[in-house]
């Protein structure tokens, strides 16, 4: 059964130039990927300037969500200094339908 996986990516220092040049790339592959993704968003910071990147996709496992982030072009174009995914337990939002309690 899938579940929700939170991954987020922080760009190396001076990689926007990496990140442009690999766009077209990472967007026709979100596409090919799109019904597995909950949230795709680039991550800014205070400047406005590029940061990272943000995912909430749908996953089997923990194996399954490391595989699916290695397979975008901005993985292999090697821009992202870290990346950390957590398993993601919804339970309140707007998202969702409100507050259980």
């Amino acid at each position: 059964m899938a579940e929700l996986y939170a991954i987020n990516c922080r760009d190396k220092p001076n990689s926007k130039e990496k990140r442009m040049a690999g766009l077209k790339a990472h967007l026709a592959h979100m596409d090919e990927v799109f019904d597995r993704v909950s949230i795709a968003c680039p991550l800014l910071d205070e400047d406005g300037d590029f940061a990272g990147s943000m995912l909430v996709i749908s996953a089997t496992d923990m194996a399954d969500a490391q595989a699916f982030i290695e397979q975008d072009p901005y993985y292999d174009a090697d821009i992202w200094d870290s990346i950390q995914i957590d398993r993601v337990g919804v339970t309140a939002g707007s998202w969702v339908g409100g507050q259980p309690w």
